[in-house]
């Protein structure tokens, strides 16, 4: 490509950005030598501070920010070049890692019109659309969208790395692992760096019980600096299952180390380090925990409403157990909390037997009142197991208890479809879950 395209170009370090023509291609080869060497990144970083805001210096700026992985001020610096197309494809890259695909929409639409045969940004585009619509709940619209794009789209797109990616996340849209599988390989072979291409193919493997493809695939991303997040997580979670607690550990430090108030990460790290401990007292934890369990439970594992989410979050309401306590004229006398947030709150707790307002011995109270309501075949003694009495693997257990389960009883009141809906639980967490309550004689509740 000419001026402003995205042709790759040699150069590394702080050199990259001040090459006459820095390509996005060259960027992102450039980029994870700054985050192998600590002094390296911070020096970057300090020469991106003493470059002016405006001008050609903003420019170069803004790229150099989506090298270090702050996209926020990559996309905003950037937004003052749209004549350059180099600027624009990074500024809709940054719009989309911070999730905002409506804004990187327009931005990868232009470019499109500009490079009609270049995969890159038109699987953007697509990609950016599919988000958005997901977004609104109405998957089969997502997928009937992403399906007639595909078929409007060359034969060159469709035979891509981005073609295959998509027609893999229309296939999972499909609940049909299998093909999405297939086409996440074949887009690894074609580019084994596309880094949303390898979480998806990790995800999907995790959840078909591919426990080593999806290993690899995972690791694959971590040694692709920087590391993001939800793959440091997705790795720990694994890591756990197939019973590496060391490595487990190691994945859960780093991602907390850099989002320390990350309460769910504190969490994954305590269960980490209790399954390195052989000595952990695990019948002590069982009677401190199995009453107030529930109450601990991260309002980020329920499905909220992005502005109910928000709004909790800057109330510094974390937990079930926060929320319980809070009356409904406190809620609704935030700012941009209304009655529609507040009802869909109410649906999440009355599941849980609880209610806003409630003291926390009030709320332990109803928890164990829900406990006892269960009695399948008049054994009472089997359907009040607690749920550690399982026995689960972290992974089924964080599952179970974020449903809301404490006790046997209140697993069986699911059912396999409903399991397998939840993030991070796959076949092997279900085969696991199954065979525990077989050796009790108990099954999953039948799908009406």
């Amino acid at each position: 490509m000419t001026h402003g395209g995205l042709a790759i170009a040699d150069s590394s370090g702080f050199d990259i950005l001040t090459s006459p023509i820095p390509s996005f291609a060259a960027l992102v080869a450039a980029r994870p030598d700054l985050f192998r060497r600590r002094h390296g990144l911070e020096s970057f970083r300090n020469k991106l501070g003493q470059l002016s805001d405006a001008g050609e210096e903003g420019r170069r700026k803004g790229l150099g920010y989506w090298m270090t992985a702050d996209y926020a001020r990559s996309a905003e610096l950037l937004a003052k070049h749209t004549e350059d197309n180099v600027a624009s494809f990074t500024r809709a890259k940054s719009l989309m890692s911070l999730g905002r695909p409506q804004d990187a929409l327009p931005v990868y639409e232009r470019l499109v019109k500009s490079y009609p045969d270049e995969p890159r940004p038109r699987g953007g585009m697509l990609e950016a659309r599919l988000e958005m619509e997901l977004a609104t709940g109405d998957d089969e619209k997502a997928l009937a969208s992403l399906e007639t794009a595909l078929k409007q789209s060359s034969a060159a797109f469709n035979a891509s790395t981005e073609g295959r990616y998509l027609h893999g996340r229309a296939a999972e849209l499909r609940c049909d692992p299998e093909s999405a599988l297939d086409h996440y390989t074949a887009a690894r072979e074609l580019d084994p760096t596309h880094r949303s291409n390898l979480f998806r193919l990790a995800y999907v493997s995790e959840r078909a019980g591919l426990d080593e493809e999806a290993l690899n695939a995972y690791q694959t991303l971590v040694s692709m600096l920087p590391i993001d997040k939800n793959v440091l997580v997705n790795l720990g979670m694994l890591y756990e299952d197939i019973g590496r607690d060391d490595d487990a550990a190691a994945c859960f430090d780093t991602a907390q180390r850099a989002y320390p108030m990350d309460l769910k990460l504190r969490r994954f790290m305590d269960d980490a380090r209790s399954g390195m401990n052989m000595y952990y007292d695990e019948d002590l934890e069982r009677k401190q925990d199995r009453l107030d369990q529930i109450l601990r439970i991260p309002i980020t594992d329920f499905e909220l409403s992005v502005r109910a989410r928000n709004c909790l979050n800057k109330m510094n309401i974390l937990t079930l157990g926060d929320l319980v306590r809070q009356t409904e004229q406190e809620l609704l006398s935030y700012k941009n909390f209304g009655e529609t947030s507040l009802a869909e709150i109410k649906e999440i707790l009355g599941s849980k037997g609880l209610r806003l307002g409630m003291a926390r011995e009030e709320a332990v109270a109803s928890i164990e009142a829900a406990r006892r309501r269960y009695n399948v075949d008049g054994n009472n003694e089997i359907m009040n197991k607690a749920i550690a009495d399982l026995e689960l693997s972290i992974r089924a257990r964080r599952t179970v208890e974020s449903m809301g389960c404490l006790t046997v009883g209140d697993v069986v009141q699911h059912s396999e479809e409903e399991m397998l809906g939840m993030p991070n639980f796959g076949q092997t967490s279900l085969q696991e879950l199954k065979a525990k309550l077989a050796e009790l004689g108990l099954k999953l509740k039948p799908k009406v």
